[in-house]
């Protein structure tokens, strides 16, 4: 039975149950940090003798392979469950349990869409030598089905890399300094917490603003601090009266960031502006020059709205002449053409984005004509 549950708050309790009663199809994204159940074999000494501070704690120990896979299919089923047609879920695991959980996710219906490499720039040593230093995580990111219309928000990852396309391998440090939570005894608060910078780039990845975030293993609540600062909404769940104390504390501190810093613009769900319309509301005039940003290349407007070489060898759009006077297979034109504003040359796209603008909000005046 579904029940209503109060965003921007912890449920505590067992995650499969929690999840189970919440309405199915309300969720927009699910960021799972399950238990690794790493099977470890007695405790883990440096070189020196002193004991490795280790996730040995009891909510990561199971019986068996099987029992984990149970317990694993269970809060997996009912995450699907919870998510709209449109959601994803991001798991995170180790090479102990990451595989196990892939497989699940695929018989329940789960469309992966990446894994994403997490490449910690400060991993733990292997102490005893014997294998190579374990110095990733995995995280694997999955739409509800194959027919989900996920979001992905291309151009904010493009942003974050310098222009550049994000790719699946994340350089990303551990949690440490002041960002690792203590407990009142001085300890770490908990054993994997997460480092924001981890949580910005997966919540801008597929997320929008005032959208549903839920994360069954809260912790001390890394999820839940991020998606506050972000404008996103979040359910955390947690079995540990200690997790939730410290989680608490710090989503109490939390200022959200404002909405202009937030906001999310995806090029591709803005409104299509031919180049013809530039000429046609008066932005630029048949007759006009083009060039690239070295003026190498430069062309002349015609009244139709193609572009034309002064040589008259290329005519057609400003992407056709744009590949063909590079020898290239593709060009964008907006960014490859420029135009002169004064003693300066920019890109035609900003009088697109100027145009775009005049359409989306006519009452705001707007100068049509080349400065």
């Amino acid at each position: 039975m579904s029940v209503n549950v109060k965003k921007n708050t912890i449920i505590q309790g067992d995650c499969i149950k929690a999840l189970q009663k919440m309405e199915a199809g309300s969720v927009d994204m699910v960021f799972a940090d399950p238990p690794y159940n790493l099977q470890l074999g007695g405790d883990l000494h440096r070189p020196n003798n002193t004991k490795v501070d280790a996730c040995d704690d009891h909510w990561d120990q199971f019986d068996s392979y099987k029992a984990y896979d149970d317990f694993s299919r269970k809060w997996l089923k009912a995450a699907h469950a919870s998510l709209k047609d449109d959601g994803s879920i991001w798991v995170i695991g180790s090479y102990h349990n990451i595989f196990r959980l892939g497989a699940i996710m695929q018989d329940l219906g789960f469309w992966i869409l990446n894994d994403v490499i997490w490449r910690k720039s400060n991993p733990m040593p292997n102490f005893r030598g014997k294998r190579f230093t374990n110095a990733h995580e995995t995280l694997i990111w999955a739409a509800k089905s194959e027919d989900s219309k996920y979001t992905f928000n291309y151009d904010s990852m493009k942003a974050l890399n310098e222009d550049l396309q994000m790719r699946s391998d994340w350089f990303i440090p551990l949690c440490t300094g002041g960002e690792r939570l203590k407990n009142d005894l001085g300890e770490k608060a908990h054993p994997t917490q997460k480092p924001e910078a981890l949580l910005h780039r997966v919540i801008t990845a597929s997320t929008k603003p005032g959208e549903l975030i839920v994360d069954p293993f809260f912790g001390t609540g890394t999820t839940g601090a991020v998606a506050k600062k972000m404008g996103r909404d979040f359910i955390g769940i947690e079995r540990e009266d200690d997790y939730i104390k410290v989680a608490n504390a710090r989503l109490e501190g939390i200022t959200p960031y404002d909405e202009e810093a937030i906001a999310v613009v995806n090029k591709r769900e803005q409104m299509r502006i031919p180049f013809g319309w530039l000429l046609e509301h008066g932005y630029l005039e048949p007759g006009t020059q083009l060039q690239d940003h070295k003026g190498r290349n430069k062309v002349k407007i015609a009244a139709d709205g193609n572009i034309k070489t002064h040589e008259g060898n290329h005519r057609g759009s400003i992407h056709k002449v744009g590949a063909a006077v590079q020898n290239a297979p593709s060009c964008n034109g907006w960014t490859y053409w420029h135009y002169k504003d004064g003693n300066k040359l920019r890109p035609i796209d900003d009088l697109r984005q100027r145009l775009r603008l005049s359409i989306e909000t006519p009452e705001r005046p707007t100068n049509s004509t080349l400065q």
